[in-house]
């Protein structure tokens, strides 16, 4: 009797489910195309029906009419994004108080930045956008205002990519800020800011920066194609633009450098580079990216030549550290012991005698609990960040090694390892050097250095291969171009007088 009824519950359930039908918008869309009517009131109640007054609060509707010019008008905007004291000051009042009836409107306004609206989309997305449009009875067009008062971060120091010499800002959430940085580092008229949508529903805009006299007229061509192939509702920030633009999706290689140093993107602007920058993001992109754009950090030319070599050199060994180190204990215990010196095999001997475990599989537990315990410590709060990572790698690996379950020199190449993947500032080359940790433990447990060498030549294979916007991954090492040659050591600055020949720049000379 229960499961009949349960059933019959089901049954009923089942024929009350309501079947939801897709409505078109095509109706929605015409209306947003048509041009602005004279007909004020026409207007109004337009508006009111595309943001849906009075049930949507936040908009406003003010009507007015002008002094001496005895016109009815009406101002619309959003109360949340729109700074109405400024609207105030510099539009209401102006009009209210004239009584010149000859002046025009648009020496009554009292704004810098006085745009025309000719259709209605065009004033949504001045609404939309934090500023306010004037509508005349009479006027088959509408003022915008660029008034916009949206709550951003103001400009701090970079979380990721600190340095010791150079400048101590960051991009900060809000387009005009980012933009103001960039400038006040290139004072050219041929720093060029193009606008480009890059969804349809959001009516999110990417900024194409670039210096119009340098950048190669077909890697501009190239990314703007990119931008306008991206058929999406909603790019939020510059992260998601970053994974909707890369030329291989799946690639475990970065192609494009995700930067929040405004001084690094302006160095790369000036070799000829390519710069994205969208609101509501504090970073930039910039693209193409080669390796080497990942294994520099903006502090190697603010250091001294020597000094910033031997920063290079530790970067390159920690890369390699950091890549082999446990792979090469796993394949030395494993299957090459004859390689160890007598004394070193006795004593990694001695340490693992009690442990159950093979080499291997000790190694890789060690491996995902050290990134366990890292991706843990990225991602509480911060007053107990530290907490995690000492109680982590301390108590943990203590317990771990007098439990038997691993043996110290593990502990030792483990952390080693760890530690050396930390030198890396590029936060998605470090994912990339992680991953590939894990590859060669298990080419190293499979086929010992042999497994090793065969899966870094296919490694090197493979980055040859790759292109970011039709540059080739390891250029100008390889395929050889004409250049400044700043790849694995920098050269005194006096002699860096070649922009990257990869690019194909307008002027290769810097001086």
């Amino acid at each position: 009797m229960m499961i009949g009824g349960l059933i019959k519950k089901m049954l009923v359930s089942k024929k009350k489910n309501t079947t939801f039908h897709e409505k078109s918008n095509t109706k929605e869309i015409e209306l947003k195309n048509q041009p602005i009517l004279p007909n004020l009131e026409k207007m109004i109640e337009i508006f009111n029906h595309i943001y849906s007054i009075p049930i949507n609060t936040d908009v406003i509707i003010r009507r007015i009419t002008i002094g001496g010019l005895d016109r009815k008008a009406a101002t619309i905007a959003i109360n949340s994004i729109a700074d109405f004291k400024m609207i105030e000051e510099h539009l209401l009042s102006p009009l209210l108080k004239n009584e010149n009836p000859t002046k025009e409107i648009e020496d009554l306004i009292e704004f810098q930045s006085l745009s025309k609206a000719m259709i209605i989309q065009e004033a949504i997305n001045i609404i939309n956008n934090g500023g306010a449009v004037l509508f005349i009875e009479g006027f088959t067009f509408a003022y915008g205002i660029a008034a916009d008062a949206m709550a951003s971060r103001q400009i701090d120091k970079p979380e990721n990519e600190l340095t010791l010499k150079g400048p101590k800002e960051s991009f900060a959430e809000k387009l005009d800020i980012n933009v103001s940085l960039i400038r006040k580092r290139i004072k050219n008229e041929n720093l060029m800011f193009e606008n480009l949508s890059v969804s349809k529903r959001a009516r999110n805009t990417a900024t194409l920066v670039y210096i119009k006299d340098l950048t190669n007229e077909e890697l501009l061509h190239n990314v703007r194609k990119k931008l306008e192939k991206i058929d999406v509702d909603s790019v939020q920030n510059i992260a998601l633009l970053e994974q909707y633009i890369e030329d291989r999706k799946t690639s475990l290689f970065p192609t494009i450098l995700y930067t929040e140093r405004p001084d690094r993107a302006t160095a790369y602007l000036d070799n000829g580079y390519i710069v994205l920058i969208m609101d509501s993001s504090p970073a930039a992109l910039i693209v193409p990216a080669t390796f080497w754009s990942f294994y520099h950090t903006a502090e190697d030319h603010y250091m001294r030549f020597i000094p910033a070599n031997f920063t290079r050199i530790l970067r390159m060994l920690a890369i390699f550290i950091t890549l082999f180190m446990s792979s090469i204990y796993v394949a030395m215990t494993s299957y090459h012991s004859e390689m160890i010196p007598p004394d070193l095999l006795l004593a990694i001997a001695a340490t693992r005698e009690k442990v159950p475990l093979p080499a291997f599989l000790e190694v890789f537990l060690m491996e995902i609990a050290f990134d366990l315990i890292r991706e843990a410590g990225l991602r509480v709060p911060a007053p107990i960040g530290p907490t995690i990572g000492i109680v982590g790698a301390l108590i943990l690996g203590q317990a771990a090694v007098q439990a038997n379950i691993v043996s110290p020199i593990v502990v030792i190449v483990v952390a080693l390892a760890g530690l050396c993947s930390f030198i890396l500032g590029d936060v998605n080359m470090d994912y990339t050097i992680r991953l590939s940790r894990y590859i060669f433990i298990l080419t190293a447990a499979a086929f010992g250095i042999y497994g090793m060498t065969a899966g870094f030549i296919l490694g090197i294979f493979y980055m040859v291969s790759i292109k970011s916007f039709g540059v080739p991954y390891l250029s100008p090492l390889t395929p050889r171009y004409f250049s400044s040659n700043d790849t694995i050591f920098r050269r005194l600055l006096k002699d860096e007088v070649f922009r990257p020949g990869y690019l194909k720049p307008k002027d290769m000379k810097k001086n």
